[in-house]
């Protein structure tokens, strides 16, 4: 019983989300009606009490009391059946439980095992290679002598080779070379169009209308310039949209590393007036600052706006929010507006992110950019009261951003629903799978309607009278988790890649010090003796360690503050909104703080622990940098980080960062961890035979 009291207050006001299983519903229905049972037999009892006061005599007391005991004595027993049963009731509850641990923990050992037992066949045997097949000469330049002995070899058959012409000074389409190509047009226009003047005079024969509209379209032509054209040409930036060429759009994209994949791909926009946006959402973009696109923004905006599906690829600090925030207000402002009969459908889109500070920002950005339309904005994370945040929806909002987790709960208490969202955004999706969403981003998505998704034949002409689902999707790496994902609840996406997936922005400079974990507080110490005026995250791996560090860092007089999964979403405000005023100069934080954060003008990135993954790196560098801005990361690396030694090296090449001679040097540097380097057994290693 009171394990059960328990589960029910804290699911009162729970701390994070809770996930009921079927056991604990009915363990907690049977509760409330034990409840609901008492409190009525108690106001029976009461009632039945002022009763027998007011009209029993003195001789009937007696009896009165004797009634009343035997009552008790049956209720007392009813109490203790009750008891026995829900007794058992968990006795069997257990029995389940430790039945069901211990198989899942035989199948892990299992397949630990048998992991174990790869290894260890793949550390001795080797990796098994298919062999290539090598073309042997004489198939590969196979000559065929299939001709009869009567013909006459001597001559080429093939029509384009048999009458040969001398060779001459053109190129391209029959043009002269060294000479204007619309010159030459020109030219060659008048000269027909005097030729077919002197066959009419001989002939008497009058110029048809239609003739005439062909040569005038001619000579119109030989105005215009071509691919094939030598001359140097305008700039992109010069022309109009317009005057803008297949190759003008070729030198854009390679101009701002633009990349696609996929099919009927939109031209992207130059500026913020090329983008087909609303009024409305351009003064909003004005008034927040943007004076122009970025090159994310420039890709995705213009396929929004065609309501396709997206995976985004980009940067840390590339504008990715603007790129889906703006698309969404504009199919936003193109439905009924949001009305008392409606709202209880539930709102028009929802954007999922992996965590309550990335939430948060998106909100604050939406409502930004929603200033002059008149759209409300909720945000549900964990941290905060469910009932609050559940009264909130019933009040109506077109637009719901939250964590996974406390939205998919808010759905299984049906404090909201999802009969009416067709615009799907989920950030950073590859850091939502890595923090095991993945159950309940799905379950979200299945909560939607699923009629409305587009036909996977994309020649199949889309119904006008149905809304289909539109789903963004950013991620910084496409892991296998996300192309399932994607393969499920996309469409015929465009993947739009922005530089190099998974790679740092060449606007940080990275520097990485090999030493000791006893000299680590030393030289940082040095580093934030340096900063002046200016800021610095300070990233570790565990909330232990960050508090150890915060504590020692206040000690020594810096203003630091700190930021990890273990405060409380007040806790985690009040630092962040310190760090951002600048009241604190330093912020220790775990990976929290890691992805899709944006905090301004911070010149500094230290890893005073080295992340296990190079992608966690990649992330936690990214919060410098931003918005065309320089930074510095700095990296504290120990022997302990062998694990990452190989890919730190590599992405240090890449973006031409100076690379520590003693990770140069290294062993697990040279060698991509889980392979096997090719070299000779040595005096005494064992050799094994197959």
């Amino acid at each position: 019983m009171k394990r059960a009291l328990d589960e029910a207050g804290a699911l009162s006001v729970p701390k994070k989300p809770v996930f009921l299983t079927k056991s604990h519903r009915e363990q907690l229905a049977l509760q409330r009606r034990e409840e609901e049972a008492s409190e009525q037999r108690k106001r029976l009892e009461e009632q039945r009490k002022r009763f027998s006061l007011s009209t029993e005599r003195p001789s009937d007391q007696g009896d009165r009391h004797r009634h009343h005991e035997k009552d008790r004595e049956h209720e007392r027993e009813r109490d203790r059946e009750l008891e026995k049963e829900r007794r058992d009731r968990d006795r069997e509850r257990e029995e389940e439980a430790k039945i069901r641990e211990k198989g899942r923990l035989e199948k892990q050992s299992e397949r630990e095992k048998e992991k174990e037992l790869e290894a260890i066949k793949e550390q001795y045997l080797g990796t098994k290679k298919p062999k290539k097949r090598v073309i042997k000469p004489s198939e590969k330049f196979r000559f065929s002598f299939d001709w009869e002995n009567t013909e006459d070899t001597s001559r080429d058959m093939n029509f384009l080779y048999q009458n040969p012409h001398e060779a001459q000074l053109l190129f391209g389409r029959g043009f002269r070379a060294g000479m204007d190509r619309r010159e030459q047009k020109k030219l060659a226009a008048k000269n027909e169009k005097d030729l077919r003047a002197q066959i009419r005079s001989k002939e008497g024969v009058e110029e048809k209308p239609e003739e005439a509209a062909a040569q005038r379209q001619k000579e119109e032509a030989a105005n215009v310039y071509d691919t094939f054209d030598m001359r140097v040409d305008r700039h992109w930036s010069e022309k109009k949209l317009e005057e803008m060429a297949e190759r003008d759009w070729r030198i854009f994209r390679e101009d701002f590393n633009i990349s696609y994949k996929g099919s009927r791909i939109p031209r992207p926009m130059r500026n913020w007036e090329e983008g087909s946006l609303t009024s409305e959402l351009l003064k909003a973009v004005s008034k927040a600052g943007y004076k122009k696109p970025s090159p994310i923004q420039m890709a995705a905006i213009p396929l929004g706006l065609q309501q396709r599906d997206v995976i985004g690829i980009a940067e840390t600090g590339s504008g990715k929010t603007a790129a889906f925030v703006l698309p969404m207000l504009t199919y936003i402002s193109r439905l009924p507006p949001m009305t008392e009969e409606i709202e209880a459908e539930g709102p028009y889109a929802v954007v999922m992110a992996p965590t309550r500070e990335l939430a948060q920002q998106i909100e604050e950005e939406t409502i930004k950019f929603a200033h002059y339309l008149d759209i409300r904005v909720v945000s549900i994370v964990g941290g905060q009261s469910i009932e609050e945040q559940g009264f909130k929806l019933r009040q109506g909002c077109e637009i719901v951003i939250a964590t996974p987790g406390r939205l998919l709960d808010c759905l299984e208490r049906r404090y909201a629903v999802l009969n009416q969202c067709n615009y799907v955004v989920l950030d950073e999706a590859d850091r939502m799978i890595d923090m095991g969403f993945e159950p309940q981003v799905v379950g979200v998505l299945d909560a939607m309607p699923s009629s409305n998704l587009k036909p996977e034949n994309e020649d199949e002409v889309l119904d006008e009278k149905r809304i289909y689902r539109t789903t963004y999707m950013f991620s910084a790496t496409m892991p296998s988790a996300v192309e399932r994902l994607a393969r499920k609840y996309l469409r015929n996406p465009v993947v739009v890649t922005i530089g190099t997936a998974g790679k740092a922005t060449e606007l940080i400079a990275q520097h990485v010090i090999m030493l000791k974990e006893t000299e680590k507080m030393g030289r940082l110490q040095r580093l934030l003796n340096d900063l002046g005026d200016k800021t610095a995250i300070v990233f570790v791996n565990t909330k232990k360690t960050a508090d150890s560090l915060s504590r020692q860092l206040d000690k020594s007089g810096y203003r630091v503050t700190t930021l990890h999964g273990g405060k409380t979403q007040e806790q985690r405000e009040i630092s962040l909104e310190g760090f951002r005023n600048k009241r604190f100069n330093v912020l220790v934080a775990t990976d929290v703080a890691g992805r899709g954060i944006d905090i301004p003008d911070v010149a500094h990135v230290i890893n005073f622990d080295m992340p296990s993954n190079i992608e966690m790196y990649t992330h936690r560098i990214g919060r410098t940098g931003r918005a065309g801005k320089t930074g510095v990361a700095t990296t504290f690396l120990t022997h302990y980080d062998s694990d990452v030694f190989y890919d730190l090296k590599q992405m240090l090449i890449q973006s031409n960062s100076p690379v520590p001679p003693e990770l140069a040097r290294h062993e697990a540097s040279k060698f991509k961890p889980g392979t096997i380097p090719d070299r000779p057994p040595r005096r005494n290693d064992t050799v094994f035979t197959h």
